[in-house]
């Protein structure tokens, strides 16, 4: 078994079976046997004063408190029995502090803790079971403990022998234990048959030498029942009971047969009235029932009628129903129109009835004649430019012509 399947699934998010759930309780039992063997009722109980933990301490929170104080002692305890220095816990000790020492401890001798250590705040659970019993198999290991070979008892081994050979008995065997048994019972009887055939055979010579004392008898009758009496116990062949004979279980067989047919015999009476009281009874509901159809049938058709009459009514009613439906959404849809219609004519009549719509049309006209005069100003101004311009090339034209005028004359004079 695993580690992680005996704790149950410590750490894990998976699905876990029903017996997982009860494993921790299993674990318990265990290391109380473990506590048991490193003697922790003399060298640990009695220090701290403690009873002897039961055998489902730490499973079942009884005692946050008392619990958490004797899981870090005891765990304490186990790691000073492991051959390691470790103080004690006090009781107002820091648990965070006390927690994180144990953690690593038993980390330290090679256990997986794979869970949070608030988990061992509470001082019980599988977590702090986990804990104890990993530090106590450690312990275990350090004080050399070893399982010897088990001594049985001889006597126990003679009974077991002679229930293997009851088992095994065979005809032969059985015929010898009838002998010894009648042996025993002869024994104990004190019955000797040898020399109770010697004195019948004293008496008959005795009888043939005095024939004529044969008819007549001097022993008193009392005395004669007395005597009797006293030698009828010892007579009696007394053989002991045993379950395990074939002859006992033949007659509890034969008893439990008799016990069975006289029980029958009562129970069967009790039976067959209580059967025949059943039949009258059903027979009486039968007969009512019969009575009570034949009375309600015309109801149960009336009934039938009513309630075929029910279902068209509520196919009529459906139908209807989808109807009415579809007009209210055609209706709501025209309702919609119309008030956008309505809308619509209010914002026409108005705008018709207000004057509003005339100022900014004057408005309008008279932020043309602005920009209209503006242009005009602006086109005024650009032919003005353009006259400058066209004046100021017309001169400059007319001294370019000039100066070329001038200096054809001069070529023409120096090259004459």
């Amino acid at each position: 078994m695993s580690e992680e399947s005996r704790r149950g699934g410590v750490g894990e998010e998976g699905e876990v079976g029903p017996g997982q759930l009860f494993m921790h309780y299993v674990i318990m039992e265990d290391l109380i046997d473990k506590l048991k063997l490193l003697q922790y009722e003399e060298n640990f109980l009695k220090n701290l004063g403690f009873k002897p933990l039961s055998r489902h301490y730490f499973a079942i929170p009884t005692n946050p408190g008392e619990q958490f104080f004797l899981f870090t002692s005891l765990c304490g305890w186990l790691i000073n029995q492991s051959g390691k220095k470790f103080d004690m816990p006090e009781e107002y000790d820091d648990p965070n502090a006390t927690i994180s020492n144990i953690i690593t401890e038993v980390k330290a001798i090679g256990a997986s803790v794979d869970f949070p250590p608030a988990k061992l705040k509470p001082g019980c659970g599988e977590h702090c079971i986990y804990v104890v019993d990993k530090l106590a198999d450690d312990a275990l290991v350090k004080v050399g403990f070893k399982w010897d070979k088990p001594v049985y008892p001889e006597e126990e081994m003679e009974e077991e022998a002679a229930i293997e050979d009851d088992v095994e008995l065979t005809l032969e065997k059985v015929e010898d234990e009838i002998v010894e048994e009648d042996d025993i019972d002869e024994e104990e009887s004190f019955m000797d048959l040898e020399g109770l055939g010697n004195l019948q055979n004293k008496k008959e010579s005795n009888d043939n030498s005095r024939p004529e004392e044969i008819m007549l008898s001097k022993t008193d009758a009392n005395q004669w029942k007395l005597e009797v009496e006293r030698v009828t116990p010892s007579l009696k062949v007394h053989i002991r009971t045993d379950n395990k004979d074939w002859r006992t279980h033949v007659d509890q067989m034969h008893q439990h047969r008799d016990g069975i047919k006289s029980a029958l015999s009562e129970t069967k009476g009790h039976l067959d009235k209580l059967h025949k009281e059943i039949s009258r009874t059903l027979e009486k509901i039968s007969s009512r029932e019969k009575y009570i159809n034949n009375q309600l049938e015309h109801h149960l058709q009336e009934f039938r009628g009513v309630q075929d009459s029910l279902a068209e009514i509520k196919e009529q009613y459906r139908q209807a129903s989808g109807g009415v439906t579809e007009r209210t959404r055609n209706l709501a849809e025209i309702s919609e129109d119309l008030e956008r219609v309505k809308q619509e004519m209010e914002e026409r009549g108005s705008s018709m009835t207000d004057g509003s719509p005339l100022v900014k049309i004057k408005q309008a006209l008279q932020k043309l004649k602005n920009e209209v005069t503006q242009m005009d100003v602006r086109i005024g101004v650009l032919e003005h430019s353009l006259m400058q311009a066209k004046l100021r090339d017309k001169s400059n034209l007319q001294k370019d012509m000039n100066k070329t005028v001038e200096e054809d004359e001069g070529y023409n004079f120096n090259g004459y």
